[in-house]
């Protein structure tokens, strides 16, 4: 496992979000109501979460999103340019509010809502504003909390310019041909593959994606097909862990090690430890690791 000195340079084209957290003691069921312990918000986004985790482990990120003309928009800026983020593509939106998530968690787990709000109104005109980032880019990421037809679109760009771009595929959506097939990489949850490729036993659809379908399970699982053997990764918590934003931070590790010429293999493995980082603590940024300690970490384990 190795991380160079060399910063790659990473566009993230995506949503941000302020995440609003009602802590419960249980997930309350149609036409049910249940008391919460307590209301907390954090800032979040898939976008916005993979652009401070790739910041954070040493890449120069640019970020393109639409925010709000509101003070939740005002506090995501100013959270992505202390995390060094580029934001000159963020565009303020004068006609929808800053996207939000509504997140109940309870020991049975997470139920989430998400109000997309200036995320949907993210357009293929604000793909070609932000070209010339695209163009300089090493690597390309994005997710589906952004219009279909512009993640669509952002592809076609991406093979234009002839860069690599990964895709954490949720929230989970049928993707189309040209986007799988042009993808370097693709992330998904287990129980949406289905969603995403069309039916099909899971190992079949990994087996028809080698070295390019992530699949992660559980509280910090991945599993991939390399060509000749399915491969399963698994990295528990040793502590209660929290479960939002993992699959950023797995794909947001994932990418770094791979732009630092790692096999397949380890940048999973360099992914699953990321994302125990982040479980550490409530919220989808706060445990997002730099990458001093990840240093150190791969110093000892690898």
């Amino acid at each position: 496992m190795k991380l160079s000195n060399t910063k790659p340079q990473i566009v993230v084209v995506g949503s941000s979000s302020i995440d609003l957290i009602l802590k419960t003691s249980k997930i309350p069921t149609a036409n049910n109501t249940v008391l919460a312990q307590n209301l907390t918000s954090f800032l979040g986004g898939k976008g916005a979460n993979q652009a401070i985790a790739t910041s954070r482990l040493g890449a120069h990120t640019s970020f393109v999103s639409r925010v709000g003309m509101d003070p939740y928009g005002q506090q995501v800026l100013r959270n992505l340019d202390d995390e060094e983020v580029n934001v000159a593509y963020v565009f303020e939106d004068e006609d929808e509010a800053t996207g939000t998530a509504y997140v109940t968690a309870s020991e049975e787990g997470n139920a989430i809502t998400v109000v997309p709000a200036a995320n949907y109104s993210l357009s293929s005109e604000n793909i070609d504003e932000a070209e010339k980032y695209l163009a300089t880019a090493d690597l390309i990421l994005t997710q589906m909390e952004i219009p279909s037809k512009t993640v669509e679109y952002l592809f076609k760009k991406a093979k234009k310019l002839n860069k690599k771009i990964g895709i954490y595929a949720a929230p989970a959506s049928r993707l189309s041909d040209e986007v799988i097939n042009y993808a370097s990489f693709v992330v998904a949850k287990s129980t949406d593959l289905e969603t995403i490729f069309g039916k099909g036993n899971h190992e079949d659809i990994m087996k028809h994606l080698p070295n390019k379908l992530f699949v992660r399970d559980g509280a910090n699982s991945t599993s991939y097909f390399d060509g000749s053997e399915m491969k399963y990764f698994r990295k528990n918590p040793s502590t209660e862990a929290h479960s939002m934003g993992l699959g950023d931070a797995f794909t947001s590790g994932f990418s770094i090690a791979l732009l630092h010429g790692n096999s397949i293999e380890d940048c999973v493995k360099f992914g699953n430890e990321v994302a125990l980082k982040a479980a550490d603590y409530r919220g989808s940024q706060k445990g997002l690791p730099y990458l001093k300690e990840m240093k150190e970490l791969i110093s000892k384990a690898y």
